[in-house]
């Protein structure tokens, strides 16, 4: 709960320094390369601006946050750019089935601000929306970004144990985050993980699925 309010109140602060306006430059070149296949979940979507972006591109597409607020702010935007994006209020720590089956999900900002008892709860609570060979794609604040403003940092050695056995690292890469500060370059992880066979106990897969 303590999270969902946080998140709330920085929404309706203001503009957080996340929000550039425009879709993450890695989830365009994810998109570019043709690594981002079918339908998209995007996990902690805030205002909307990767989901539409991805739905531009002819992906069906379903965001998912804790803040309403920052929900709100995306269903304006999908009105407003005539959109096919989806919004959902929801915690990635407890996905509902119901929200369909996805082949391709979107982590841009949410991995890094888990507590480690949470990772585990998240990489099944996702893997129980995923269709079989289905692809994970995490932005993640680095360790190579000095202490200071900004979510814990994440080390590369800290990704595959997080997410087995539901899901095994492909790649993992140097990027970066953009920023309402302009142009310096904040350090982040670019990850790619797959959905394993792994069986994830509890509630069943979803009833209707996005192909």
């Amino acid at each position: 709960m303590r999270r969902v309010v946080g998140w709330e109140a920085t929404y309706r602060q203001g503009t957080p320094p996340w929000d550039t306006g425009r879709p993450q430059g890695e989830v365009v070149r994810w998109e570019e390369t043709g690594r981002i296949e079918g339908s998209v979940l995007d996990l902690g979507c805030g205002t909307g601006e990767n989901a539409i972006f991805l739905a531009e591109h002819g992906h069906r597409v379903v965001g998912v946050d804790a803040s309403a607020t920052a929900l709100s702010r995306a269903r304006a935007k999908a009105t407003q750019r005539r959109s096919g994006a989806l919004f959902h209020l929801a915690d990635a720590l407890d996905l509902d089935p119901l929200l369909g089956g996805f082949r391709s999900f979107l982590d841009c900002g949410l991995f890094h601000t888990l507590e480690d008892a949470d990772r585990p709860v998240y990489a099944a609570s996702v893997a129980r929306l995923a269709h079989p060979g289905a692809r994970l794609f995490i932005l993640a604040f680095s360790d190579r970004e000095p202490p200071g403003w900004g979510p814990r940092r994440v080390r590369h050695e800290e990704f595959a144990p997080a997410f087995r056995p539901y899901w095994s690292v492909h790649e993992l890469r140097e990027g970066r985050f953009d920023t309402v500060e302009g142009p310096r370059m904040v350090y982040a992880w670019r990850a790619e993980l797959h959905r394993t066979d792994a069986v994830v106990h509890g509630t069943p897969l979803r009833r209707h699925t996005f192909a």
